[in-house]
């Protein structure tokens, strides 16, 4: 097939689903996953038909992503985009979360990307121009109290996308890391921390989408291509103080936003 192609993971609701829609709309055809099958029901009932595959996915599963990847490349033929969105969200006091709850949050926020990314490989190499698309949180440019293992994960995906963009290029595959700051979907369900309390819940999962969609689109002399993207005004700022003010500043900047 001549149609570009996205995979999509965590794509029933929020940030997945609205990306997974806007490449849709732009004539991409769609492998959506998710834990949640209802929830790839009623995305893939709103597509144009043949636009969108859908199946069940846990991204910490690696026979699981073998077997959805190859599904997908049976009907495709190629893998322009992948896009390793799902994630899970845990917020409160370190010592007062769970363990089993900690060590969840790194096997799939983390180890989900390894997983998907590892075993996407062939099929990327395989696709001129193919790019993996990493979510990144602004929570990560400086560790956030009370998001602790949640920005210590998405602070190794931030890593993880820097090693491979520079690996890969030899086989012309593309990795770039998309950073948001908090984002009104399910997620933030009942979040109440320092920082939503300062700085609030401003992105929609369409302000993500698009920021997807337009860090994918292959740059120019005028707008050569990045590996970080942030979306939104707030994770611009934040992003840009911790590059250029001294330490100390980043800091105190962080505790006051935190309330710590």
């Amino acid at each position: 097939m001549s149609k570009p192609t996205v995979v999509v993971t965590g794509a029933a609701a929020g940030i997945g689903r609205a990306t997974a829609a806007l490449f849709a709309a732009r004539g991409y055809l769609v492998g959506a996953y998710d834990v949640d099958e209802v929830g790839l029901s009623r995305l893939a009932a709103e597509l144009p038909g043949g636009s969108v595959h859908t199946a069940v996915l846990d991204v910490t599963d690696r026979e699981q992503w073998e077997l959805r990847l190859r599904e997908f490349h049976e009907r495709a033929g190629r893998l322009d985009v992948l896009v390793n969105n799902a994630g899970l969200l845990r917020s409160g006091p370190f010592e007062e979360i769970d363990l089993a709850a900690h060590r969840a949050l790194l096997d799939v926020n983390l180890g989900g990307v390894v997983t998907g990314t590892h075993a996407a490989f062939p099929y990327l190499r395989d696709t001129a121009g193919a790019q993996v698309v990493n979510l990144c949180s602004a929570s990560a440019i400086y560790g956030q109290p009370e998001l602790a293992t949640y920005g210590a994960s998405k602070s190794a995906v931030k890593s993880l996308t820097e090693a491979l963009d520079l690996e890969w290029r030899r086989h012309d595959i593309r990795v770039l890391a998309i950073w948001p700051l908090f984002v009104a979907t399910g997620m933030v369900d009942g979040l109440d921390i320092g920082s939503t309390r300062s700085l609030g819940i401003r992105l929609t999962s369409d302000d993500v989408a698009d920021g997807i969609w337009a860090a994918t689109r292959r740059g120019t002399r005028l707008r050569p291509e990045k590996v970080h993207y942030e979306i939104g005004v707030q994770a611009k700022v934040l992003a840009t103080t911790a590059k250029y003010a001294p330490s100390w500043a980043v800091r105190r900047a962080n505790r006051f936003f935190s309330g710590h």
